[in-house]
């Protein structure tokens, strides 16, 4: 009887960790696998169809612009080019993913999470105030100023800015651990959700005045 109670304990731990191996990028069964829309002759893997690996080409690899600043004039001044495996192809199954962002003075890439992939930054002109927060309870603040070529890790998951703390525009470079990290900013997702979100609720949350969130449901 102890045999079998130890058994169904040993099953259910690995099919736990096998649900949370699940929610990473699977580690690729082959050299490459090439995003194709076409699904004609194709194999499905992890979200995307395998191209043919007889008609790849370099072009399947490579992108060209990531050096053509992004523009920042929008409200928080800053923009973020992603490349992904919806613009490298040949992405697909290889658990990476960069990014360039630029940072006009005084813009930020406002807090946010990547769902699906941890980050490492590289700041490659200007100053940055950089930072990560914890998960509950504690909600430690990490942060540090960064000048160039400074590196700063987000773990995965976590919450996450930069901020432009300069006079003159800036730019980083970030690697995610994932083909398709997302991203969820945290303004945006609570104040800007489609249909909205019950203002009583957020109200209580935020612990702000009712019309304040209406109000802020109105900008976003």
């Amino acid at each position: 009887m102890k045999k079998a109670a130890s058994f169904l304990v040993v099953v259910a731990v690995m099919a736990l960790a096998s649900s949370l191996a699940s929610a990473y990028d699977p580690s690729p069964l082959q050299d490459f696998c090439v995003a194709i829309d076409e699904p004609k002759n194709a194999v499905f893997v992890n979200g995307k169809f395998c191209k043919n690996p007889n008609l790849t080409a370099p072009v399947d690899f490579f992108f060209h612009g990531l050096n053509i600043p992004g523009n920042t004039n929008n409200l928080v001044g800053s923009n973020v080019t992603l490349l992904n495996v919806d613009m490298i192809a040949g992405l697909n199954t290889l658990r990476i993913s960069i990014a360039r962002i630029d940072y006009a003075p005084f813009g930020e890439n406002p807090p946010h999470t990547h769902p699906r992939a941890s980050e490492i930054l590289t700041v490659l002109e200007g100053t940055l105030y950089v930072g990560f927060v914890t998960s509950n309870p504690d909600n430690r603040l990490f942060s540090k100023v960064l000048n160039v070529g400074d590196v700063f890790v987000f773990p995965f998951g976590l919450i996450h800015f930069q901020f432009n703390i300069g006079h003159t525009p800036a730019v980083a470079l970030a690697a995610l651990t994932s083909q398709n990290p997302g991203v969820i900013t945290i303004a945006n997702a609570i104040f800007g959700s489609n249909p909205p979100i019950n203002p009583e609720v957020l109200a209580k949350a935020f612990q702000l005045d009712q019309k304040v969130v209406e109000h802020l449901q109105e900008i976003f």
